[in-house]
């Protein structure tokens, strides 16, 4: 490994500067005002916020989606030792220790379950438990301490995970320590090990158990293969709009634009893989207790919603992001950024609202309000955690790798 790059080779732009605390504030003061107009519009709904809890459950798992991608995006590019990836590495570093935001953001729905309310969860009602043979068999798992229980350690660790490598990546930018990417390598294999287990079960406790009659052994790597899609246009989206803005006009380039084009391209067959063997086993089998979960989905309006999966997260994608062009021009992948992060909130948007029949389509007003407002304070941690570093690691053992990286 090279033994660092000094720091003169990058100017002041490599951080937000002054600007940040106060952007910071904006955002965060804007998301509490947003998401409490869709509180207010939950409320006049007069469904008992059925309708709002449901929304918020989609909105939550699309934000914390982005910070899970970024984080196992961090611990494969350590376990690798991958070297093209250094410059940017620091956006993901970023995104990943976001997470504490996603965990405040939690306790509303943590509130529902302690109060027993079954308006999200019928298995934490326990009158309804009571009545419900089957659910009565999965209450070792399905109940509420438990359930809180594995979602302090599901948080406890996906920070501890974050804060880790932002602490020792920005602890390398004083002393250029290489000793620091070693100790980022040697725990990388473990944290990716418990991140598949960790993410796997959040899944099947936080979107799964919608359905508790309903399983599906690999719904928890379909989360995750819509996570590090997103992840890649998120970051994507990142580097372009501080380059618009004058930073990291160096640190980043087409070469690295090129792998992140390739990275999405992967994934969104990797999505496509996992979506189809999903549904294909599950069609297959014709078991009654499985296929009334795509049952709901391929009926009424969201059939329609579907099939908007299908092309617009799949064959879409697939084809647009062949051509070695459109990997190599950075606005051009920045709208095939958006266009993933789009269809990703659909997805998510799938996953829960058809829960509540033909009630949870269209989007409406209370779903927008509480997406900027959610986005709102999740921009908000992120600047602030931005603000407070330099936005690249400034002394990486392999920068001058990623700086000289070209694509063969």
């Amino acid at each position: 490994m090279h033994h660092g790059v000094p720091e003169r080779t990058f100017d002041e732009r490599v951080t937000l500067g002054e600007a940040a605390t106060g952007l910071s504030m904006v955002t965060g003061i804007g998301g509490l005002a947003l998401v409490a107009i869709g509180a207010v519009l939950g409320w006049l709904r007069g469904d008992e916020w059925k309708y709002f809890l449901h929304s918020y459950l989609v909105q939550f798992c699309f934000f914390l989606s982005l910070s899970l991608g970024a984080l196992v995006f961090v611990a494969i590019q350590h376990v690798t030792r991958a070297g093209w990836s250094a410059s940017l590495r620091r956006l993901a570093e970023i995104l990943a220790a976001n997470v504490g935001v996603m965990a405040l953001l939690f306790l509303p729905i943590l509130v529902i379950v302690l109060l027993g309310n079954h308006l999200l969860y019928e298995w934490a009602d326990p009158s309804h438990v009571a009545e419900d043979h089957l659910l009565q068999h999965k209450q070792p798992y399905l109940n509420v301490p438990f359930f809180v229980a594995r979602a302090a350690v599901y948080f406890l660790f996906w920070w501890i995970a974050g804060r880790f490598y932002l602490s020792r990546s920005v602890a390398q930018d004083s002393s250029g320590d290489p000793a620091l990417t070693l100790q980022m390598e040697r725990w990388s294999g473990p944290i990716i090990i418990l991140f598949a287990v960790t993410v796997t079960f959040a899944a099947f406790d936080w979107l799964m158990s919608l359905d508790p009659h309903w399983y599906s052994t690999i719904y928890g790597v379909y989360y995750f293969a819509g996570a590090i899609v997103s992840f890649i246009g998120a970051i994507t989206l990142m580097a372009v709009l501080l380059q618009s803005t004058g930073r990291l006009t160096t640190a980043i380039h087409v070469e690295h634009y090129h792998d992140l084009g390739k990275l999405l391209l992967a994934f969104v067959i990797f999505w496509g893989y996992i979506a189809f063997s999903q549904y294909m086993l599950i069609w297959y089998g014709n078991i009654p207790e499985e296929t009334i979960w795509y049952l709901a989905r391929q009926t009424g309006p969201w059939g329609y919603v579907s099939l908007a999966l299908l092309f617009g997260h799949l064959l879409i994608p697939f084809f647009g992001l062949l051509p070695r062009a459109m990997k190599r021009r950075k606005m051009l992948l920045a709208g095939w950024g958006v266009w993933i992060l789009v269809f990703h909130w659909l997805d998510m948007y799938w996953l829960v609202m058809p829960r509540l029949g033909a009630d949870g389509f269209p989007p409406g007003l209370i779903d927008l309000s509480l997406l900027l407002g959610m986005g709102g304070l999740y921009l908000a941690g992120l600047i602030r955690v931005a603000g407070a570093h330099s936005l690249v690691a400034l002394r990486d053992p392999r920068l001058a790798e990623a700086l000289a990286f070209e694509n063969v």
